[in-house]
């Protein structure tokens, strides 16, 4: 069997999660318009079985959060976190949705690109969004920095090209171990997986900048024969902040709640009592021992 890894780098914004999602067919990393969305590595497996014509493949992608210069130690240990990835992977899916001229950031990335020797395709995402003669400058600038093994043009959002994208990692990758069990879709624990779902729909919930300044961790995961106890708490870097999240009379919290709860119950497949608290946590995004308790920064 062919199997290794693959990291998927981009600025925020530009649908790493949503192509994760989409090649999974499983919502594996959450979603939103806001920049900046995925703070963790996420770790997606895709796995396809051997048949009697066809080899079978392990392809383990990780969706690392937006590269960008940090405005915080949050920003600063998020665009670490994706550097990281670079040099760990076999194979880089690079992520744009516009010119190399619209302005610095995929140039920041490219020059990150230059200093590893890890195969590289070109992901020109939102081709829905753009004229043919829009797509062909993109593919001409990128073209011509000689980087990329390949260039691919997707949309993320509707599954265009994606399986023949998948199809073309598979050429990367060379002969070697299941590292992961054939049925596991994702190797981040059921608590992970449901602080991200309760952190998505304060994105969507939210405006502005509160939902960047939101932790939310989970307190207590008890699990019974026909229900799921979940207590998790959201922290904000302001009081005025909590009463935006709370709402008037409890309205925007308890809609949080209510749709955390119900993607929840399909995600685990059982019943959920979901209990929401808010705390006030000043300026936790440049606190080293926050970020480390919240997981987005390793301890030392």
């Amino acid at each position: 069997m062919k199997s290794g890894f693959i990291g998927i780098v981009g600025r925020p914004n530009v649908g790493k999660s949503t192509l994760l999602n989409q090649i999974m067919g499983e919502k594996i990393a959450i979603t939103s318009d806001k920049p900046q969305t995925t703070r963790n590595t996420i770790r997606g497996i895709y796995t396809r079985s051997e048949t009697e014509d066809r080899e079978g493949v392990q392809m383990v992608f990780i969706d690392t959060p937006g590269i960008h210069k940090g405005k915080n130690k949050l920003g600063t240990a998020m665009t670490d976190m994706a550097a990281g990835t670079l040099r760990e992977v076999d194979l880089i899916l690079f992520l744009i949705d516009g010119p190399l001229s619209a302005g610095p950031g995929d140039r920041y990335i490219v020059e990150m690109m230059r200093t590893v020797d890890t195969p590289k395709i070109l992901v020109v995402n939102k081709t829905d969004t753009m004229q043919p003669e829009k797509y062909l400058q993109i593919y001409n600038e990128y073209e011509e920095l000689g980087l990329f093994d390949d260039i691919y043009g997707t949309s993320a959002k509707n599954g265009t090209n994606v399986p023949e994208l998948v199809e073309r990692i598979e050429d990367f990758l060379e002969e070697g171990p299941m590292y992961f069990p054939e049925d596991m879709i994702t190797d981040y624990p059921e608590r992970f997986l449901v602080s991200e779902v309760i952190r998505e729909k304060l994105l969507l919930y939210l405006q502005e900048e509160v939902p960047h300044g939101v932790a939310v961790e989970i307190e207590s995961f008890r699990e019974e024969p026909k229900i799921t106890r979940i207590s998790a708490v959201i922290y904000c870097e302001k009081k005025s902040h909590k009463g935006i999240i709370i709402g008037s009379g409890g309205k925007k919290i308890k809609g949080v709640g209510k749709a955390a709860r119900l993607e929840l119950e399909a995600l685990l497949g059982t019943k959920i009592y979901l209990e929401l608290f808010v705390k006030v946590r000043e300026n936790w995004r440049d606190s080293d021992f926050d970020l480390s308790n919240f997981g987005y920064k390793e301890k030392d």
